[in-house]
């Protein structure tokens, strides 16, 4: 005799000894009559004991059979008890959750592929926008947490709480043939405003007086990689989130400010859920960060 019993016989013999019936045990469990039949004599193995007598018209319980029913329905009922217990501590609700648009199609989709697995109660409505657009929403009331990027020099978020996840150089990226003449004004393809790399690329450039024209503009970073691939110019990108087909090249123009990845929430009160979301993040934070050098 075993020391420790399979609940998934003992729920087919539970079944069985409901219907006095294989077969309609079999169709309440979406079992084979075979398999039903074959799960209750191994629980019989395991046990030792004839806990059912069966015939060709009719099925009843041994003296065996009566008894161990009772300390199945206890160990079945104490065992969705406790899953019960487990799942009811876990965190559940919504979270407005905003995203920056270079970081939601470059780094986001593996972390939450993690996330959703550790926390399957909660849900996350998302808002992919430009940083500083999600910067004003959070302060607005209308986002819970924000994930988006700051220029070091940038000011005025601290009432927000926000907690560094990584920093990165924001490069000049381009397709990998394109090249910038010294004589010609900088082709660039660039977010609209407001936009932080939009200003750091117009502020570096006018700040060594190099003259620049704006050929692309769009407010989706499928946008800007389309353009961007077609060698129609270059655009200001955080290194480590460089979009594929794309490269990082100086093209001899000034270098750009680094850029900082910040989560933000709203106050110190947070909810479990917006609570469970930025420790993920913190936690995960090692495998969001490359190191700029």
């Amino acid at each position: 005799m075993r020391n420790e019993l399979d609940l998934t016989r003992m729920r087919t013999f539970v079944a069985v000894a409901g219907q006095l019936s294989f077969s309609g045990a079999a169709r309440r469990l979406g079992l084979s009559q075979s398999a039903v039949s074959q799960q209750v004599r191994r629980l019989e193995e395991e046990i030792g004991r004839t806990l059912l007598e069966r015939d060709t018209h009719t099925v009843r319980l041994t003296a065996e059979g009566e008894t161990f029913l009772g300390y199945a329905h206890r160990m079945l009922d104490l065992n969705d008890e406790a899953i019960g217990a487990v799942a009811s501590s876990q965190p559940r609700g919504r979270v407005r959750f905003g995203v920056s648009e270079d970081f939601a199609l470059t780094r986001l989709p593996d972390f939450l592929r993690r996330f959703r697995a550790r926390h399957p109660h909660i849900d996350l409505e998302f808002t992919v926008e430009l940083s500083v657009m999600l910067h004003r929403r959070l302060r607005a009331g209308e986002l819970d947490a924000v994930l988006a990027m700051r220029l070091n020099a940038t000011t005025g978020v601290d009432a927000f709480r926000p907690r560094t996840l990584f920093r990165d150089p924001l490069v000049w990226v381009s397709a990998p043939g394109v090249e910038i003449e010294e004589d010609q004004p900088v082709p660039l393809v660039l977010y609209p405003r407001p936009s932080l790399t939009r200003d750091a690329a117009l502020d570096a450039l006018m700040s060594v007086g190099r003259a620049h024209r704006v050929v692309c503009t769009s407010g989706s970073l499928s946008g800007l990689r389309a353009a961007a691939l077609a060698g129609l110019g270059v655009m200001p990108f955080a290194r480590s989130l460089t979009p594929d087909g794309l490269v990082d090249r100086e093209h001899g123009l000034p270098v750009l400010p680094e850029t900082t990845f910040v989560l933000m929430t709203r106050g110190t009160s947070l909810s479990p859920a917006v609570r469970a979301l930025v420790d993920a993040l913190q936690d995960d934070h090692r495998e969001l960060h490359v190191d700029p050098r």
